[in-house]
């Protein structure tokens, strides 16, 4: 009888070195005449025990991580002969804390699959979502996605159903659908894990959004530093369509709908959905002025959904489970779940899928385990590199889009860096600027010129450089940035600029006072 292992091909795992590690195992299996299967399956999101082996077992998969070459005879001698005392062994990997502690609804079958066979994926619920929507009428489709609550989760948090309502309304001959997958935000990697690990949630979802607005064609708009992400997706495409489940008649329907993957030119702006569009229909990434709405015209100006991998690859449970399944998580406006990414000086970093409610604290202790460095956590930025830095005091805010608001701070993407007592916060306010400097398109003055002087402004303050007037300027320029901006690039780049001189102005060699007169 055949054995078989799970090792991820997550870009994560491939770096700590997993095909090494797979090729390991078949050699050592094939010097002792056993018969080994390995399934490349996705990252179960615990980044700090990469590359993860799962073995399966009469009593269910049993986790052995993180695996160095030299585990490999000892593994094999420990994983189907009931011996729990490897040092390596983290028991069933359903009943680790990180993972046990979670509500995966996105990503209930990424680590559990192979990501590109449709066979496995349907063993699995996939395409229970697409098969209800073959059946129903789009304003049905539109509505479930409406009453779900499900809101963009790209960063911006539009209500999904809204966006789809006004393009399924709007009178066309041609309609698109395009998925944004340039995750250029620091610390974020859930869309790409998604990709990796359960591309064909995110060929579904699309597939579902073009029945309900009437779209026969789609695109993947994926950031060029991914490339297994793109490697994943292609085969997953190809096999989609070889199963019928893409092209011309799905599933014996008599609707079409098709995906083309595209590759962005690593411009961190195409990330914002209008310069996406310029990017994808062959021109320079610059920010359009809207209107018009890119749901009205918007790809080679016909009505166009724009959603990001995760709010796209959400909609099949929300079309198989029903709407009020995936409302029922969550709390006020946000509805549902949000994988947040744990990253920077964090002990246990990766992807923890919760509904709306939990806290920073919680996500930063009993999920991330603390800092790495063992020193105190004295900083959190949560949603990019252009989220607020946020002090310990604020840590007990819900992770809520409405409770951030409150404390001008946005979740963003979900992407959750941590400092611990030695970040020099002028220093981390001073670089959001230079990033925004350096990825600016350069169309609107605020942001082209604005980021460029507040680099300036901030060296000076760094430098202590009359720095009591030069912060008072810069509160200023932070104010000129946020009301005149054309896009969120310029116009939230003040957010971790403020939030730093506001709750750490000793780094800025300000008092606290003089911080409070001029915010």
């Amino acid at each position: 009888m055949a054995h078989t292992l799970y090792i991820p091909l997550d870009s994560s795992a491939l770096a700590m070195g997993a095909d090494a590690l797979a090729d390991a195992f078949l050699a050592e299996a094939a010097r002792r005449g056993m018969a080994l299967n390995i399934v490349r399956n996705g990252s179960r999101g615990m980044l700090w025990l990469e590359p993860l082996v799962e073995a399966q077992t009469p009593a269910g998969r049993i986790a052995y991580g993180p695996v160095a070459l030299e585990d490999v005879p000892s593994i094999l001698d420990a994983a189907w002969a009931d011996d729990a005392s490897h040092p390596l062994c983290h028991g069933p990997t359903d009943a680790i804390p990180f993972l046990q502690k979670q509500e995966r609804l996105t990503f209930a079958r990424v680590g559990l699959t192979d990501p590109v066979s449709v066979a496995d994926y349907q063993a699995h619920g996939g395409y229970a979502g697409l098969r209800r929507a073959l059946d129903m009428a789009p304003a049905d489709i539109v509505s479930c996605i409406t009453e779900s609550g499900l809101r963009g989760r790209g960063g911006a948090a539009f209500p999904t159903g809204i966006k789809w309502r006004t393009v399924l309304q709007t009178d066309a001959a041609q309609k698109y659908i395009v998925c944004n997958a340039d995750e250029g935000d620091s610390g974020t990697f859930s869309d790409r894990m998604l990709m990796e690990g359960d591309p064909l949630a995110l060929i579904e979802g699309m597939t579902i959004a073009g029945l309900a607005v009437g779209a026969t064609r789609g695109y993947i708009y994926l950031r060029s530093e991914y490339p297994q992400a793109e490697r994943v997706l292609a085969h997953a495409l190809l096999a989609a369509r070889e199963a019928g489940w893409l092209g011309d008649g799905i599933q014996g329907s008599n609707h079409a709908f098709d995906i083309e993957l595209r590759r962005g030119a690593g411009a961190y702006i195409c990330g914002e959905e209008t310069s996406l569009l310029e990017s994808l229909e062959g021109r320079r990434g610059l920010v359009r002025a809207k209107p018009p709405l890119p749901a009205i015209r918007g790809l080679f100006g016909c009505p166009t959904v724009i959603n990001n991998v995760i709010s796209l690859a959400t909609v099949p449970f929300i079309l198989d489970r029903g709407a009020a399944a995936y409302r029922d998580y969550g709390m006020g406006k946000s509805r549902g779940t949000l994988p947040f990414q744990l990253a920077g000086n964090i002990r246990q970093g990766g992807l923890v899928e919760k509904a709306f409610g939990l806290t920073l604290r919680e996500l930063l202790f009993d999920y991330g385990g603390g800092s790495r460095s063992g020193r105190p956590l004295r900083a959190v930025q949560v949603g990019g590199p252009l989220g607020a830095y946020l002090p310990e005091s604020q840590w007990d805010t819900p992770l809520d889009y409405e409770a951030f608001l409150q404390i001008s701070a946005m979740l963003g993407h979900g992407g959750v860096v941590a400092f611990d007592d030695t970040v020099d916060m002028a220093a981390m306010a001073q670089y959001a600027l230079e990033f925004c400097a350096i990825e600016s398109c350069g169309k609107c003055t605020p942001c082209r010129i604005g980021s460029v002087r507040g680099t300036e402004v901030l060296q000076r303050i760094r430098d202590r450089q009359d720095h009591e007037n030069q912060a008072d300027l810069l509160q200023d320029l932070c104010d000129t940035m946020l009301a005149g901006s054309l896009c969120a690039l310029g116009g939230m780049t003040p957010y971790p600029v403020l939030s730093a001189l506001r709750h750490f102005p000793e780094d800025f060699g300000l008092s606290a006072e003089h911080v409070l007169h001029t915010a």
